[in-house]
């Protein structure tokens, strides 16, 4: 709220003083708020020609004029704002309102667990049929992954998944299908529900993603969901309650960091879901 207000009020600042610098200051005199009488009982402005006075409160009345009218367009445009950009050297960065299967004319990344499950249900193992990966499956029910994986030659990770001891791919390692990048992301525990057991396993999966979109991103922008706001589960004290907002924050933040970038003019463009719990106007605050 103090960030509005200093921004409404910077605004309005910047607005007046332009008025200011070329509004001649014979208009403002025009306005006669006090009268010479008034003036000669008020000790305030003691020593002042009615005229000044004048000049003084019409600029007070303009400028508070001003404000609020910038309060209520600021406000707007905020509320009906849609997307932020943020940009670095050779890179850009979109977080933006939506649903990531009905973006065009990009590559999207559409999250499995490590084993790239593709039963939809709503047992613990099954994948969530209401998740971005349970509506993808929906709409591809001929999907093969395998055949996928076989194609691209992605080698496993070493060791199995608790969940039966399947095979397991490392979270963040992609599959390509067309313009639709498939990600290994939540790890299975026993039950097979998806969970990362820590923060570092989380920014651990990040960093990956980022080297492997650097290359697949093939000259497009590339969309993704926000990972982790979903299903998936966290484990470690605070870690298990981690809100949208703070995961986009994060995954900016690995962005920025990360040595692997998708190179101007294309776009790491981050899909956010609209909650109470969250704005893209507070992003990084």
């Amino acid at each position: 709220m103090i960030d509005f207000v200093v921004k409404s009020v910077t605004l309005a600042f910047a607005i007046i003083t332009c008025t200011f610098t070329f509004v001649p200051e014979a208009l403002f005199k025009k306005h006669e708020w006090i009268t010479k009488e008034a003036l000669e009982q008020c000790k305030w402005f003691a020593g002042l020609e009615s005229s000044d006075v004048n000049v003084i409160i019409s600029r007070l009345m303009s400028f508070l004029l001003v404000w609020v009218v910038t309060l209520s367009v600021y406000a707007a445009f905020l509320k009906l704002r849609r997307k932020i950009t943020i940009k670095g050297q050779n890179y850009s960065i979109i977080a933006e309102y939506g649903n990531i299967l009905e973006k065009r004319k990009c590559k999207r990344v559409i999250n499995f667990d490590e084993c790239f499950t593709t039963q939809v249900g709503n047992a613990t193992a099954d994948i969530n049929p209401d998740s971005i990966c349970g509506q993808y499956l929906k709409l591809h029910p001929d999907l093969n992954v395998q055949q996928l994986i076989n194609s691209a030659q992605i080698i496993p990770a070493r060791g199995k998944s608790k969940y039966l001891h399947k095979t397991r791919y490392g979270s963040g390692t992609i599959v390509p299908n067309g313009d639709d990048l498939l990600m290994a992301f939540a790890k299975l525990d026993e039950k097979g529900k998806g969970r990362f057991f820590s923060r570092d396993e989380y920014l651990g999966c990040l960093d990956l993603l980022w080297k492997e979109l650097e290359n697949n991103y093939s000259e497009k922008d590339v969309c993704v969901p926000v990972l982790g706001a979903g299903t998936t589960s966290f484990d470690g004290g605070a870690g298990a309650s981690i809100s949208q907002q703070d995961l986009v924050d994060m995954m900016i933040l690995s962005y920025k960091l990360s040595s692997h970038k998708i190179k101007n003019p294309h776009k790491l463009r981050i899909v956010c879901r609209k909650n109470s719990g969250f704005s893209i106007n507070n992003i990084g605050k």
